[in-house]
């Protein structure tokens, strides 16, 4: 068995992984009938989907008809993309909820957006502060709007320093 395309392949091989590891999680919780869903019912089956299609995008990649000369071959790592995105989840949460153990204070969610938003676009080819800077405001706006005001979720807003 040749495999024709490797990105296809690998990427195929993670999306089955990750939707088995996401139905083999739901199965801690309660699955219920598609009347009467449980906790585990959407995982479960969000899980098995997309384990089907990284099975399907893997079987393509071994079966197909045309393949490029250098069989797709997978790329070197990208680690400065890597390295900044996962950075910028990690420096969003301690932003959010601070890190009493070190003396860093909640910073809250427009402080961490606009953290998360500035350092996840550093990871582009084409970084420009105006964009980022477009795009922070428009994510905590909308962030703003869904999670404080439609959900009504108890999550610090501004710095706790600037008034609670």
């Amino acid at each position: 068995m040749l495999i024709k395309s490797q990105k296809d392949f690998f990427a195929g091989l993670m999306f089955a992984v990750v939707g088995v590891a996401f139905a083999v999680g739901a199965t801690n919780y309660s699955i219920g009938t598609a009347a009467r869903m449980g906790p585990g019912y959407f995982p479960l089956l969000l899980g098995i989907l997309l384990a089907v299609l990284g099975g399907l995008i893997m079987l393509t990649a071994i079966f197909r008809r045309n393949p490029r000369a250098d069989g797709d071959p997978v790329g070197s790592w990208a680690w400065r993309p890597l390295v900044l995105v996962l950075g910028a989840n990690f420096v969003f949460g301690i932003l959010l909820v601070g890190l009493p153990s070190l003396g860093i204070p909640s910073m809250g969610l427009m402080v961490a957006i606009f953290a998360l938003t500035v350092i996840a676009s550093l990871a582009g080819h084409a970084f420009s502060w105006r964009s980022a800077i477009v795009l922070a405001i428009v994510l905590c706006i909308g962030s703003y709007l869904v999670f404080i005001k439609s959900l009504n979720l108890v999550i610090p807003v501004w710095p706790s320093f600037l008034g609670g």
